[in-house]
């Protein structure tokens, strides 16, 4: 208004924008001179009115859609760069979507936080090759003579006498003259004795305490001469490979198990008041890899790796109490480690050598060492089991040249009406009584059926239709 209290005409400009909208241009107009722009959300119709100082800005609503990262993930990256306490975010999991609210100073910077954070992600190629090699030779040679130096049993007095009686009867009646003439006859009468003999072992020898050398009544047995003649060479050797492979993404777990279950079988004794019985566990023995890959820079990958190699390696018996029990005895082999692997690169992983070396001799004194026929006296065993166990490794990072379409016309097809095995089976080769009211539609058959095959309608010329 003038000073005269009349209004002074204002001019008219035209102004061109360019990238610009209009809503746009006229917010940043009304911001010049603190005002705003107020929506009645009923009538979505808007008015300029003042803006006041104190009041805070105001809210708006967005929603975002994630393309490959998880909601819940990106939730708490973008709650963390809010400044007004009034602004939110929650996540939709089952649409992959957030629903942002806050105010338009906040939302350039949350838009710019998902874009950089709802990346693909990329995948990461592990081939893995575990190599377990195994060697056992021995070699045994000489005479041992441990049977019979080392396990003679001897003994004095204990042999087992079985008794036989004999009765002995006299030559008949015995008649005696006296002086005086009185003849007197007398019968002899019978003895009865006793031969003890005794069982022995083999090799025995027996002699007697009271009449000399008898082998009924005294003991001195033996085991005997026993010799093992060895002059033999063993060599046994084992490998087994086993090469996994599997496709995993960045910062994730991938497990490989090849494995067979072995049972595990817990009884439990039976008491006065409870019955015993037993129970089934199973455990898994075999290879075991877990492998966790993280793509650094340079194409580096940082990989968690932890294989496991198990196996039955014997059955021990253990002594309770007055009952002997059975249990599998493993032997299990691991390795936990992190290494850093550039792309397509091959590193192996060792150390797991176990190498058993025994030698074992046996000699009889004196004559184990007279040279050359000491030979006879004496023997030597060697024995060796070494066993090595090398995993390599192969992580490569997937480009996305490497995939490549799969084409396929399986959801282009219908699904079929009837199945392909019944039309080739016959009457004569099938179980199922042939139904007479159907008519006989297989291509075996020779006839045409009609609701198989229906013409495209074409036009044709009125002259070629009445001919």
């Amino acid at each position: 208004m003038g000073p005269d209290g009349k209004p002074i005409p204002q001019p008219t400009i035209s102004i061109r924008w360019e990238n610009v909208t209009a809503e746009q241009a006229l917010t940043a107009l009304l911001a010049n001179y603190n005002l705003q722009l107020a929506e009645d959300p009923k009538s979505k119709i808007a008015s300029i009115k003042v803006k006041d100082p104190a009041a805070p800005d105001p809210l708006v609503t967005r929603i975002f859609q994630l393309k490959y990262a998880t909601p819940t993930n990106i939730m708490v990256a973008v709650q963390n760069t809010f400044t007004d306490k009034r602004s939110k975010v929650v996540a939709d999991v089952r649409t992959s979507q957030l629903v942002i609210l806050a105010t338009e100073k906040e939302m350039p910077g949350v838009d710019e936080l998902i874009t950089h954070l709802d990346t693909i992600t990329k995948q990461v190629l592990i081939e893995a090759r575990l190599l377990e090699t195994s060697m056992n030779p021995s070699t045994s040679k000489g005479v041992d003579w441990s049977g019979t130096l080392a396990g003679q049993n001897v003994s004095f007095g204990n042999g087992v006498l079985s008794g036989t009686s004999v009765t002995k009867t006299g030559g008949g009646d015995k008649t005696t003259t006296l002086p005086s003439g009185r003849t007197v006859t007398t019968s002899s009468g019978s003895t009865v004795s006793t031969i003890l003999n005794s069982v022995i072992g083999a090799g025995g020898i027996g002699a007697s305490t009271a009449g000399g050398f008898t082998p009924e009544t005294f003991f001195l047995t033996a085991d005997g001469v026993h010799a093992v003649l060895s002059f033999l060479n063993t060599y046994a050797e084992a490998k087994v490979i086993s090469a996994p492979r599997t496709v995993t993404l960045d910062n994730e777990t991938a497990k490989i198990e090849v494995t067979r279950a072995s049972p595990i079988i817990n009884v439990t004794a039976g008491t006065a008041n409870t019955t015993g019985g037993s129970q089934i566990q199973y455990t898994n023995l075999g290879v075991i890899l877990n492998v966790t890959p993280r793509i650094s820079a340079n194409n580096y990958v940082n990989l968690k790796v932890a294989p496991e190699v198990s196996r039955v390696f014997d059955t021990i018996n253990r002594k309770v109490g007055d009952q002997i029990f059975q249990a599998d005895e493993y032997d299990i082999r691991k390795i936990e480690t992190r290494v850093m692997i550039p792309s397509g690169h091959t590193l192996v992983l060792g150390g797991l050598v176990q190498d058993d070396v025994r030698n074992s001799n046996t000699k009889v004194p004196i004559l184990g060492d007279i040279p050359i026929f000491g030979y006879l006296f004496r023997s030597d065993t060697k024995a060796r089991q070494k066993s090595n166990l090398l995993v390599f490794l192969t992580p490569t990072i997937v480009q996305d040249q490497d995939f490549q379409p799969t084409k396929s016309d399986f959801l282009k097809h219908p699904v079929p009406t009837k199945d392909s095995i019944e039309e080739d089976w016959s009457a004569w080769d099938s179980g199922k009584p042939k139904d007479w009211h159907e008519p006989d539609v297989s291509p075996k058959s020779g006839k045409f059926d009609e609701t198989l095959w229906q013409p495209k309608e074409t036009s044709v010329p009125a002259e070629t239709s009445s001919r």
